[in-house]
């Protein structure tokens, strides 16, 4: 048995489990989900083969707690940033903003190899649910705005968040990308003759 470096055998094992997922998400973003095999990741995270199958009994379950892993994550910190912001229009703001700090990050990275790579129908369910369930609160917020056809409103500056993020990955600043992608939504979903001031609120 690995020497244990936790005060109690349930903390090791949680520390070992995390070691795992981190060292499996590392493979998936490298070489892609065909890769994450319990070998590879057992040797990434320097655990024998064997103690890997304490955890993961195969791919297909490592994939499973990366699918779930890569949007846990990232929810908890959007829920974060989101928490404080007065309005849906500061909503909004706050969830771009902090996921273009994701990305800049990194934090994309597994949901995007996830999402290209031939995983089996019950993860790829999954990963559309996990999805739409990140989006949702953006989406809401939208909707709270009362803009004319607000899904299609939705889909449409959502295009702008994924230009911004592939414009951060391809190394423009984030501080640069984040102030015009803000100011370009602000522009987009504040009302006609009315104005914005700091970080979102109407007059």
């Amino acid at each position: 048995m690995p020497k244990i470096n936790a005060s109690t055998v349930a903390e090791h094992r949680a520390q070992q489990r995390e070691a795992l997922i981190e060292a499996a998400i590392g493979i998936l973003v490298d070489a892609g989900a065909t890769a994450v095999t319990p070998a590879a990741v057992g040797a990434r995270a320097g655990l024998a083969r064997s103690s890997v199958y304490q955890y993961f009994d195969s791919s297909a379950a490592l994939l499973a707690t990366i699918t779930e892993e890569a949007f846990r994550r990232s929810n908890e910190a959007l829920s974060r940033a989101m928490a404080t912001a007065n309005g849906p229009l500061e909503r909004i703001e706050a969830f771009f903003g902090e996921s273009l700090r994701l990305g800049a990050e990194g934090a994309h990275r597994p949901a995007a190899a996830l999402m290209n790579a031939g995983l089996p129908p019950a993860c790829r369910q999954r990963l559309t649910e996990l999805h739409l369930e990140q989006v949702e609160p953006f989406r809401a917020a939208v909707r709270q705005l009362g803009v004319p056809e607000p899904a299609l409103t939705a889909d449409l500056i959502a295009g702008m968040l994924h230009t911004a993020l592939a414009a951060v990955e391809r190394g423009t600043p984030l501080d640069t990308v984040t102030e015009r992608t803000l100011a370009l939504v602000r522009h987009c979903l504040t009302p006609t003759g009315s104005t914005v001031h700091g970080t979102g609120t109407r007059h």
